[in-house]
């Protein structure tokens, strides 16, 4: 991880103070904007330019299956992991519509299903099969992968992004994911690194019922007890409690970070990834933006951890990346607030 560490370094805070500095000189009461004028200036420093660009983009998906779901943890059968990924191949789930109408790209990528996607004779989205696993084990009876697994799920990514990112020139990236049961490693991480009770962290992910969600919080907790994860280990937190989708995802956050790029997350499993990221690289944070903030009760500690402010709050709870699209037309209007808008200059002030 050391190569991946050491190519990320903070954003330019030069830039930062220039872009500060114009949006003191646009046509509007001061900061008038507010949180666009916030954003528009942070893209100014992950980008290193006062005109931020942000319509080359991406959506990158992450799937993969997860052992917990022995425990009851899900209301929907493990096997929709891979129906909805049969959707997203061909571009008809809610994500790909989401991306197709935001203009943005869509790569998905199987890093630990259980089954294998049958290939249409036309694809509408990126698809690469870069299995480490056929699933993760159950955490609640032991490590949910193994070190060389967690490792090996957030290079695969990380390579993936990175290759885009060149290839395609993306100058902004969203990321989500696709696994059954997976917001119970995603509060299970978020337990060990803000050490919160997993009471206070667990949700109710894609409709379990109450039984459901005790059924959840049981399961945490007897992982918790059973691989006594270090919150200062970031690989060893993955490896224990788990998914490699979340590893994944992780590797794109670090991915955006090594080039350069903005990384618009989704909800509350992306955010476990980017948490993670931000322990393996802690500059990380600073090309992270939070789309929106999700149902579920565990999401704002890990936002708040981060110091990450959700651009949207619309009772969202899908997961697949569908949040982190919704936002993409607001990075669009902060790039052109500062990049468009009149100063008073222009007006011979």
């Amino acid at each position: 991880m050391k190569d991946i560490q050491q190519q990320i370094t903070p954003v330019n805070q030069d830039i930062l103070a220039q872009a500060k500095a114009y949006t003191a000189t646009l046509a509007m009461p001061s900061r008038a904007m507010g949180e666009l004028n916030t954003l528009s200036e942070r893209l100014c420093a992950i980008q290193s330019t006062l005109k931020p660009s942000v319509d080359k983009r991406e959506l990158f998906i992450v799937a993969a299956d997860h052992g917990i779901y022995d425990e009851g943890v899900a209301p929907y059968p493990q096997v929709v992991t891979m129906q909805m990924m049969q959707l997203m191949i061909s571009g008809r789930s809610s994500a790909c519509i989401y991306a197709k109408h935001a203009n943005a790209g869509v790569t998905l990528i199987d890093i630990a299903s259980k089954g294998d996607v049958v290939l249409p004779s036309t694809l509408t989205s990126t698809f690469y099969d870069r299995k480490v696993a056929r699933g993760s084990a159950n955490f609640a009876k032991g490590p949910a992968m193994s070190r060389e697994e967690a490792v090996e799920s957030i290079k695969r990514c990380y390579q993936i992004a990175s290759q885009h990112i060149k290839e395609r020139g993306l100058n902004v990236i969203t990321i989500g994911e696709m696994g059954i049961a997976n917001t119970t490693p995603s509060a299970a991480i978020t337990a060990v690194l803000t050490g919160l009770e997993p009471e206070a962290v667990t949700g109710y992910g894609s409709g379990v019922d109450k039984d459901g969600w005790q059924r959840k919080v049981n399961a945490i907790k007897a992982g918790l007890a059973m691989n006594k994860p270090n919150k200062d280990d970031a690989i060893g937190v993955l490896a224990a409690v788990g998914g490699h989708e979340i590893g994944g995802m992780a590797g794109l956050v670090l991915a955006a970070a090594a080039h350069k790029v903005p990384v618009v997350l989704d909800g509350y499993i992306s955010t476990a990834a980017a948490a993670l990221a931000a322990m393996i690289a802690p500059a990380a944070v600073d090309y992270m933006i939070a789309g929106h903030e999700s149902e579920e009760q565990g999401h704002k500690h890990l936002l708040a951890m981060l110091g990450l402010k959700p651009l949207l709050r619309l009772g969202m709870r899908l997961g697949e990346g569908t949040g982190a699209v919704c936002a993409l037309p607001l990075l669009e209007l902060a790039a052109a607030t500062i990049g468009e808008i009149a100063t008073f200059a222009d007006l011979g002030m």
